[in-house]
């Protein structure tokens, strides 16, 4: 009970981060005070409205062509979410089921299997996800498709292990020897049995797709623009650091609080749906 009660609150910071992100995210059209993409070469390198020359108009100032940063903040949240949650999704349900087959049923389909998973592991994942996308182009479709293929083979591997215990259980036999197919014993009696391990991935891997799309961005190879997402405000900021650093300051910020708030929540889950934290309680 301690340590869940120590966890607490670093869980309710994180689950307040994700809240603020997600309502900003649905709610941008009423959130922002003009369009994102809309220029106004009349306001360029505008400052925040806390210094002299700022103004609450642009509360978070301009960048080089007059678009107001905060609403491009706004709209970014929506393309980080989007692509993070979809590719998340996409990614668990491919290597929920290669790691559930593997496990369960053995033998040469789990071998072929854990090779292809290994041959996916073999290459750094930002470059299989570099040279997916310059082969496919940059657009919101190839960017959930490119991340979910960096994202299913640890399901795949986590799931594996869990299914090869599971099918040794008593009550797996059990069912088993009443003549059920294993079908049915998988969906009714192997997955409810790996859903937390699932949710706490999942929870992880959308902080890590969130990274990967900014760094994607950054480099020209996220959503093309004029989409204002997070990783291509920052790459807009890096030549005007000296003169407007709010530009990439921050986006920078947005990245970095909102994957610190998925990783908070997502250990306060491991911790909460893990059974021997439980029996302690």
């Amino acid at each position: 009970m301690r340590a869940l009660a120590g966890k607490s609150p670093l869980v309710t910071v994180g689950a307040v981060i994700v809240g603020l992100v997600c309502v900003a995210a649905l709610g941008a059209p009423l959130l922002a005070t003009s369009d994102p993409i809309d220029q106004d070469l009349t306001v360029v390198l505008k400052p925040p409205f806390w210094w002299d020359e700022g103004s609450l108009r642009h509360p978070l100032g301009t960048d080089h062509l007059g678009r107001d940063v905060y609403s491009r903040l706004v709209y970014g949240a929506q393309i980080s979410l989007t692509i993070s949650v979809l590719a998340a999704l996409l990614g668990a349900m491919v290597g929920v089921v290669a790691g559930l087959v593997a496990g369960y049923l053995g033998g040469r389909v789990d071998a072929i299997i854990m090779r292809v998973v290994d041959l996916n592991l073999a290459f750094p994942l930002i470059l299989l996800a570099l040279a997916v996308v310059a082969i496919l182009g940059p657009s919101l479709r190839n960017l959930v498709i490119v991340m979910s293929i960096t994202t299913w083979m640890i399901y795949a591997r986590v799931l594996r292990g869990l299914s090869l215990a599971l099918r040794e259980r008593e009550f797996v036999q059990a069912v088993r020897a009443l003549g059920a197919h294993d079908i049915r014993i998988v969906a009714r009696h192997v997955l409810p049995n790996v859903l937390p391990p699932i949710l706490v991935i999942w929870t992880l891997e959308v902080a890590r797709v969130i990274l990967m799309e900014s760094a994607l961005s950054f480099l020209g190879l996220g959503v093309p623009p004029p989409t204002p997402t997070w990783g291509r405000m920052l790459a807009e900021g890096r030549d005007y650091l000296t003169v407007a650093g709010w530009i990439a300051v921050f986006p920078g910020l947005a990245i970095l609080v909102t994957v610190l708030g998925i990783n908070l929540l997502g250990d306060g889950l491991r911790d909460l749906l893990d059974p021997r934290l439980r029996r302690q309680t």
